[in-house]
């Protein structure tokens, strides 16, 4: 059985809020409001520096840049200040509040018990100002986009208050309790790759340690596509706010080397390994301060345990998720970098949102598979492994199907370049190279099929699939609500069924594709126990009896 979605309003209020704490209710920190106004003399200043120190003239082509920097700076003080001073929360033995809105007055609460994740940030300047954000997930999003709510910002002391009252058990005074059991790092994880872990001496401490940081997964996040995107928007901010100084670029390039000597294959050679250092540098750097100090812990929790990540150099990070709500883990195996054995971790969970790009839900920074596999292993504590098992293979059929669809892509791109040249708006040449993406499109085929597998492990259901991202899930059995198996004209014809198991948890379904149709039945039935037991049939009809959806 799936959890309850939980239960909280969301609607404009007419009453004003009250204006003193006595009744429970607190205002956000008033440090804020010194923090906005530093903020806003810091946007001011670039344009101040132009013009009283290189002498740049105040024109609007000249300063456009520090002008909007200066106008975000001024805007966005001036709503935290207004956010202050309208903002009210509290805390009751059965919900948590929030009252906000400067024209439009709005009234949030969530149920405590429906609290799934306490996540706490920090940016820089709310460190330096002793301030932090409080985001309380509960699994259900605002038409905005937004978590449960936030609180932005309130002081640390407060922030660990909060944290406390809302995840930690009363009787343990907000401490994880003594006696979970303590590991070093995960197999893998450690510098001397140690080939299991060891409890150790005296008393049991207070955590189970999955993972920490290591310097040396920067490898893994360096070199990618990303790079000469982050390298194109440092060099344009780079080159506006030279200009905006009044320093020529463009002849401080000119003078680095004869480029009309070298010509343009070496000058585009050069300008793309460049970009390319400079890309790789910067996301270098972001990983660093994003994952410094990471740790990945369970901690000891109200209603059971919770697994913690904590992160962050310039602005931290700690994300609290409970136990209870996860239902599985799943890795993915990223195509192009499948070579360096690179991964991303992230659980199967209830009430954490899976689509933003810092998701909740990820527990490892991307790295090794060596490390991911063991630390999945870990968080999921069973034996074996549902991520390390051997999955049953698909039929060459299913081989035959996406050969079949690389085919048809490949002619599909001939075919219209074919068109493009009959009417002389590409070169005929253009024609015979659209022929190379045939081996491209087979080669793809070839790898999809290869990522194809599927098997039950105890109390997991585990699938894998894709070929831009090759994804392996493991599902607890007892999280699936829905099971379905479905054919295409093709599937038929070749004798493969999709099975999908769905959840409430995650991206809410998981299938295995193109399995073969005499086993799609008897996966169905071990993957979502007593589900199909009522439209079993004898095996004469194996497909005829699979064609319900049982939700």
């Amino acid at each position: 059985m799936t959890a309850e979605l939980p239960k909280f309003t969301d609607h404009t209020r007419t009453e004003p809020a009250p204006s003193t704490e006595t009744d429970g209710w607190h205002r956000l920190h008033v440090r804020m409001i010194w923090v906005d106004a530093i903020q806003t003399l810091l946007s001011l200043t670039p344009a101040v520096v132009a013009v009283l120190v290189f002498r740049v003239e105040p024109s609007l082509g000249a300063m456009w840049p520090m002008v909007i920097v200066a106008t975000l700076g001024v805007t966005g003080a001036v709503g935290d200040a207004l956010r202050w001073v309208f903002t009210r929360y509290r805390v009751t033995p059965d919900y948590v509040e929030r009252r906000t809105g400067v024209i439009v007055r709005q009234y949030r609460s969530v149920r405590r018990d429906r609290i799934r994740s306490v996540d706490t940030t920090a940016k820089l300047r709310h460190r330096l100002a002793g301030l932090r954000v409080v985001e309380i997930g509960a699994g259900q999003r605002s038409a905005a986009g937004e978590s449960a709510f936030t609180l932005d910002a309130v002081a640390k002391a407060d922030a660990e208050v909060l944290r406390r009252e809302l995840l930690w058990s009363t009787d343990t005074d907000g401490e994880p309790a003594v006696g979970v059991e303590h590991i070093n790092d995960v197999p893998g994880t450690a510098d001397s790759e140690v080939p299991a872990a060891q409890p150790t001496a005296g008393p049991a401490p207070a955590a189970r340690v999955f993972a920490r940081f290591r310097p040396w997964w920067v490898v893994y996040n360096m070199f990618n596509i990303w790079a000469y995107l982050m390298a194109a928007g440092l060099l344009w901010g780079a080159y506006w706010l030279a200009s905006s100084f009044g320093m020529d670029i463009g002849g401080f390039i000119d003078g680095l080397a004869d480029w009309g000597a070298l010509g343009w294959g070496w000058t585009i050679a050069i300008g793309a390994a460049v970009t390319g250092a400079i890309g790789a540098i910067g996301l270098g750097f972001v990983f660093f301060t994003e994952n410094w100090k990471f740790e990945l812990s369970r901690m000891r929790g109200e209603k059971g345990t919770l697994l913690r990540t904590r992160q962050g150099l310039f602005q931290t990070r700690e994300v609290n998720r409970d136990d209870n709500r996860m239902r599985g883990v799943e890795i993915g195996e990223p195509l192009l970098w499948r070579w360096m054995g690179m991964a991303d971790t992230s659980i199967i969970t209830t009430g954490l949102d899976t689509s933003a790009m810092s998701s909740a839900s990820t527990i490892l920074p991307r790295g090794p598979i060596s490390v991911a596999r063991p630390v999945a292993a870990a968080v999921l504590d069973v034996q074996p492994s549902p991520l390390e098992v051997d999955l049953g293979p698909h039929p060459r059929a299913a081989l035959r199907r996406r050969l079949m669809w690389g085919t048809g892509v490949a002619a599909s791109v001939v075919a219209l370049l074919a068109w493009l040249a009959l009417t002389d708006v590409v070169p005929w040449w253009a024609v015979i190279a659209g022929l190379g993406i045939w081996p491209v499109t087979l080669w793809g085929a070839w790898v999809a099929y290869r990522a194809l597998g599927h098997t039950i492990c105890g109390d997991y259901v585990v699938v894998r699939s894709g070929l831009t991202s090759r994804s392996t899930a493991a599902l607890q059995r007892k999280a699936v609500s829905t099971v379905a198996i479905r054919q295409s004209l093709l599937q038929r014809r070749l004798g493969l069924a999709t099975v999908s198991a769905m959840t409430a948890a995650g991206w809410g379904i998981y299938e295995a594709p193109d399995v073969d149709v005499a086993e799609a039945v008897p996966f169905a039935r071990a993957a979502a126990p007593g589900l199909l037991d009522r439209y079993a049939e004898p095996a004469r009809r194996p497909v005829a009896a699979a064609q319900h959806e049982v939700g």
